[in-house]
């Protein structure tokens, strides 16, 4: 029997990696995409449209799927996840955060997660969450600075992360898609080493053989720019994540190494695959 996962977020970091990952297992897959063609998609996948905020236009890309990989932080969560399990889904995997682990709940980042991962908990569908750190691939936000110069500015440069590549996510998320074992886990996924950005400008210099400078961002500044790209309450959660102790990002977790039964990627190992993206 044909299983069909279909994939949210197929054009993202990490939904582009399942999709690219599950093809490769000889799996069929179904890509949501809110235009009918999405940059970044992989070749091979069926592309459905819709739009996760607005379940009624769900119905074509939900039909005849066995499992999901699901991204939080969607207003009707729970209807979404209802109107899965009544179209035959058996199996969720959620992509969350870690600042769930011990963030504050009142933190908007946090509770948008944790309100979707209880979502799923009471869908009565099987579930696994995954709870990533920082990922690597935003280093890529890099990328316009370093074609006009050798500079790059960054917000909390003295917040170390222990970074993950998307690619590691997406492999975890495809044993919890296709395997048994996994229902009812939550896991907690993190990179390999804990960076500042100015490791990450070392290491993407030395892969790109060029001098990256990096310069801290004051918080002034960075709390400008990025209430011009992002809402005021997300803002203030990154704040509070990196300012006032909300969260500690920095600790290595042995599940993924367990569970991928292979050391996590380093951030090297990321930017030498991704070395032209900066070129």
């Amino acid at each position: 029997m044909t299983i069909t996962i279909l994939v949210t977020g197929a054009a993202g970091n990490v939904g582009a990696e399942l999709v690219r990952l599950l093809l490769a297992d000889g799996r069929t897959v179904r890509a949501l995409s809110r235009t009918s063609a999405p940059g970044g998609v992989p070749a091979g996948a069926e592309i459905v449209t819709g739009d996760l905020a607005d379940r009624s236009s769900l119905a074509a890309a939900f039909t005849a799927v066995d499992a999901v990989f699901l991204l939080a932080g969607y207003p009707d969560t729970p209807g979404l996840l209802s109107d899965l399990r009544a179209a035959g889904v058996t199996r969720v995997v959620l992509l969350s955060s870690g600042a769930v682990v011990d963030g504050d709940p009142e933190n908007y980042v946090v509770r948008y997660n944790a309100e979707s991962e209880k979502a799923v908990r009471d869908s009565g569908l099987e579930w696994t969450i995954l709870r990533p750190s920082g990922f690597m691939s935003n280093t890529l936000q890099w990328r316009d600075q370093l074609r006009t110069g050798t500079e790059v500015v960054e917000p909390f440069a003295d917040v170390p992360i222990a970074i993950i590549d998307p690619a590691d996510i997406a492999a975890v998320a495809t044993l919890a898609l296709t395997t048994a074992g996994h229902h009812g886990r939550s896991y907690r996924l993190t990179g390999p080493h804990a960076l500042l950005p100015a490791d990450r400008a070392r290491v993407l210099g030395r892969v790109l053989d060029r001098d990256i400078e990096l310069r801290a961002e004051q918080d002034p500044q960075a709390r400008r720019r990025m209430t011009q790209d992002m809402p005021e309450p997300m803002v203030d959660a990154f704040f509070q994540f990196f300012r006032r102790g909300g969260y500690d990002d920095s600790r290595v977790d042995p599940t993924l190494p367990s569970l991928l039964v292979r050391p996590a990627r380093t951030f090297e190992q990321w930017a030498r695959q991704h070395a032209d993206d900066f070129r």
